[in-house]
């Protein structure tokens, strides 16, 4: 039997709720383990990268940057309890039918030098958006580093111009 659901597909209610008549766009961010050494966390990163590239079509990313977390997150481990102040988090925002998405949520599940992985469906221009808006934040952190910089420069020169007044 055939139904009409409210976005406007047709099929069999089984591949309806499953979602087998349609591609749909999902955003995977991670946080990556941050006491990885920078060159393997590119290794994780390109790994993921690479699966999801597999599976489907990539729309738009994030490269792993070292961010502080708003909170500890702790995990259990053969050794005990770790717990999590800071991690390098990356995203990737990809196309995929649902047997796709699927995939790459085990995929992360099962990766150990992921920290925390959120995987949500979105919307193409909402993930070339958050690109965008991660691109112009990263140039404005450069600017702001330069800046402070300069600043400290200039606090030097400032200290040594009023030693030499002061002689």
């Amino acid at each position: 039997m055939k139904k009409e659901f409210e976005h406007g597909t047709e099929g069999t209610e089984q591949e309806l709720e499953q979602g087998y008549n349609e591609s749909r766009v999902y955003e995977l961010g991670f946080h990556i383990d941050p006491e990885l050494p920078q060159e393997e966390v590119k290794k994780v990163y390109q790994g993921i990268r690479e699966h999801v590239a597999s599976i489907g079509t990539i729309v738009a990313e994030g490269e792993p940057q070292k961010i502080p977390l708003a909170y500890t997150i702790s995990r259990k481990e053969v050794g005990g309890r770790r717990d999590f102040n800071t991690a390098y988090f990356a995203w990737v925002a990809y196309e995929a039918l649902t047997e796709g998405h699927a995939a790459v949520v085990t995929a992360a599940n099962a990766n150990k030098a992921l920290v925390r992985f959120i995987d949500v469906r979105t919307e193409k221009e909402a993930a070339q958006h958050a690109a965008e808006m991660h691109e112009i934040y990263a140039k404005l952190g450069q600017e702001a580093e330069n800046q402070g910089s300069e600043e400290e420069v200039l606090d030097v020169e400032l200290d040594q111009a009023l030693k030499d007044v002061e002689v």
